[in-house]
């Protein structure tokens, strides 16, 4: 829909130029009066009827190929502005008001000829988690003169969910005292696994691979087995997200460099620098170690609590499709919660198998946490601490005191502090 904007400077003088000239007319009757008040009045006719075409034909499309990357990665865009009237188009504008950090869709076509199509593709790299709007997209023009600028606005196209950042890790510990193997879960899956569990009847959508040929031969219709998890203990991820535990120090504006333009789509950035708050530090290393077991063929899943203030449960599970599902729960997690680590491990704790590995990260340094290792100890797991060096955010000192008193109950502790390598850190946890 086609929207005047108010309020034009221009348009303003234009118009107090015409109420004088009316004025000076109705007072004097001098000829040079009228000829400005029809002048004036021409003007204002004249312009509106320009403005008021000057979008007619025009339009504006956006197409991108992803509307799922990583931080890291290059995000390339395509934009196209059509003319589809006859006469050419002037002076159109493109204003991209895309919620996405550094968006570069705003252009300014001096002349557009009828029915041509003016192409281009921005590309901007991803800086910062979290799901963006791919729009609005506003496209304006006005008269030569400006006195009624026009505008109309394209809804948005979709939105862009951008996973948090992740690092490789080369070494984590398995907790001291747990067998390679655990304990058998017996648990149905719909995973192929070398642990056969029975046969059942074909079901539309099963896998040829799965039918039993003896079975069906035997019964005279299609079987197929039915496998249980490997008997390997879950790994599951504690984040503490409570909104009173967290730090972060002033961030300076991101600044990228000129080449990153020109980059491949696919290539990612040599370097992204996460920023100085425990928040993104405890998200970025969750999705780290998630990825880390992930690929060892282990089922992780995730338990937190952000901005809905409900415990956010991942149910275990294994592959590419699981990654996914953890870096889209990081993605939309904001540490915005009530429920501290402690209340946290303490609620999921009594729904664990025993022998899982529970990893806590959290960036508390009160003694709860040492406590809370101690409960899940007690309770037959296996925990690994993460502890971000909340001192070293701009938070309170405490975190090497905590790191002591849990390696003392003979588990492992990684301490993360702000600016250090996370890759590094993560693999040279001590413990075994």
């Amino acid at each position: 829909m086609l929207r005047f904007v108010r309020n034009s400077p221009s348009l303003r003088v234009v118009l107090m130029l015409f109420a004088l000239s009316l004025l000076a007319l109705a007072a004097t009757g001098a000829p040079i009066y009228s000829r400005l008040s029809y002048l004036w009045g021409l003007l204002l006719l004249g312009s509106g009827a320009w403005a008021a075409q000057s979008l007619r034909g025009v339009s504006v499309r956006r197409e991108t190929r992803i509307r799922r990357a990583q931080v890291g990665q290059i995000f390339q865009e395509r934009f196209e502005v059509q003319n589809r009237s006859r006469l050419p188009r002037m002076w159109l504008e493109v204003d991209d008001r895309s919620t996405s950090p550094g968006s570069r869709g705003s252009c300014v076509l001096p002349l557009i000829w009828g029915g041509q199509r003016w192409p281009y593709r921005t590309r901007i790299p991803l800086l910062q988690r979290g799901v963006f709007t791919l729009g609005p997209t506003v496209i304006s023009s006005r008269d030569p003169f400006g006195l009624f600028p026009v505008s109309r606005t394209v809804p948005p196209s979709g939105s862009l969910l951008v996973y948090p950042m992740t690092v490789e890790v080369h070494a984590f510990p398995n907790p001291s005292g747990l067998l390679p193997g655990g304990e058998a879960l017996r648990r149905r899956t719909h995973q192929v696994t070398p642990n056969a569990a029975g046969v059942r009847e074909y079901e539309p959508g099963d896998s040829l691979n799965r039918i039993h040929w003896t079975s069906t031969a035997r019964r005279g219709r299609l079987m197929v087995k039915e496998f249980e998890l490997d008997p390997l203990a879950e790994v599951w991820i504690l984040l503490d997200a409570a909104r009173e535990v967290q730090a972060a120090l002033p961030q300076p504006p991101l600044v990228s460099s000129v080449d990153v333009l020109w980059r491949s789509l696919t290539q990612a950035l040599t370097q992204v620098v996460l920023p100085p708050s425990t928040e993104e530090y405890g998200i970025s290393i969750a999705a780290s170690l998630g990825r880390y077991f992930l690929r060892r063929k282990r089922a992780v899943g995730l338990v937190s609590c952000g901005r809905s203030q409900s415990l956010d449960v991942l149910p275990p599970d294994r592959g590419g499709r699981q990654l996914g599902k953890i870096l889209e729960a990081l993605a939309l997690l904001h540490a915005e919660g009530e429920l501290s680590i402690a209340a946290l491990a303490t609620a999921q704790a009594q729904h664990l198998p025993r022998g899982s590995t529970v990893i806590l990260i959290t960036p508390s340094v009160r003694e709860e946490v040492a406590l809370t290792v101690d409960v899940l100890l007690r309770r037959g797991l296996r925990p690994v601490a993460v502890l971000l060096d909340a001192a070293s955010f701009g938070g309170p000192p405490g975190t090497t005191a905590l790191a002591n008193t849990i390696e003392m109950l003979n588990v492992p502790v990684c301490r993360v502090v702000s600016g250090a390598d996370l890759g590094a850190s993560l693999s040279a946890t001590n413990g075994k």
